[in-house]
């Protein structure tokens, strides 16, 4: 069964920095440090959207006994759905500011 859920505001986020320049390939280190997402949440966005066939992803063969390092941009596709956007999402996703135990939410 497929779902048609709209995307959340971190994977329009991620869908906004890439469209900067979209025929650039990038890195998700890179992504994440642009956009303010730890790993562990970027990388599950970053295989929803190329599933949704948003991006485009390939690997890159790491220097000198390095691991391959994937990267990624948008498809056709995508940037045709970052064009159509609302403006209203275009809002950058910031980290929760951590609380010290003893501190009000």
């Amino acid at each position: 069964m497929q779902r048609n859920r709209g995307l959340s505001a971190q994977a329009v986020t991620v869908l906004r920095a890439l469209a900067v320049d979209p025929s650039r390939w990038r890195y998700g280190y890179d992504l994440a440090t642009e956009v303010h997402l730890k790993s562990g949440s970027l990388y599950p966005i970053l295989v929803r959207l190329a599933d949704r066939g948003l991006l485009e992803a390939t690997w890159e063969p790491g220097p000198d006994g390095r691991p391959p390092r994937h990267l990624y941009r948008l498809t056709g596709t995508g940037r045709e759905y970052v064009a159509a956007l609302p403006a209203a999402q275009s809002v950058r996703v910031a980290p929760h500011p951590k609380l010290r135990l003893g501190e009000a939410s």
